[in-house]
């Protein structure tokens, strides 16, 4: 695959998905994609799965907007690319799986998605953006603790208590 072909692939992609036509999203894949998203319980193996999990978003989030930030950032042999993104949903209806109740909220989030080429096709997707950033949007709560926090200071006691644990089962074990 050229470079071009890559940004070409790429946007074909986004487009597919904003048109909510998983048909055309799941051509531009392999039959044995993997796609591995933090929002994911387990990756998705196989166009299948790659769309059930997309199907549960789209159900989940009827709104979900992906937009590409530019430049797609492409190996040189095309191989590989670099996908900024920005994503907006608003959480409508139950979230399958694992279950989330919708709240009615809207997250914009940025993220990355990086693309590996099989010929023609994406033969795996790889998602990454901040977890807690869209989940304290949808939740409407600090997941972060305060710096200097009461907070902060029990979350750092609890590390503090299991990493002794760890290393004492570390040095039993040996």
């Amino acid at each position: 695959m050229t470079p071009e072909q890559a940004v070409e692939t790429a946007e074909a992609l986004t487009r597919a998905w904003n048109a909510r036509d998983l048909s055309t999203f799941m051509e531009h894949l392999t039959e044995d994609v993997e796609w591995d998203d933090p929002a994911m319980p387990t990756p998705a193996k196989g166009r299948e799965a790659v769309r059930s999990f997309s199907q549960a978003v789209l159900e989940a989030f009827p709104d979900f907007h992906y937009v590409v930030r530019p430049p797609i950032c492409v190996a040189a042999d095309g191989s590989r690319c670099a996908v900024p993104w920005a994503i907006t949903a608003t959480h409508l209806h139950p979230l399958r799986p694992p279950g989330f109740a919708p709240t009615g909220r809207q997250v914009a989030f940025d993220g990355i998605d990086l693309f590996e080429f099989r010929g023609a096709q994406v033969a795996r997707i790889a998602t990454y953006f901040n977890v807690l950033v869209p989940a304290e949007q949808l939740l409407r709560l600090r997941l972060r603790p305060q710096p200097g926090s009461f907070r902060e200071r029990a979350l750092v006691l609890a590390q503090r208590v299991w990493a002794a644990w760890l290393r004492r089962r570390h040095v039993s074990a040996v």
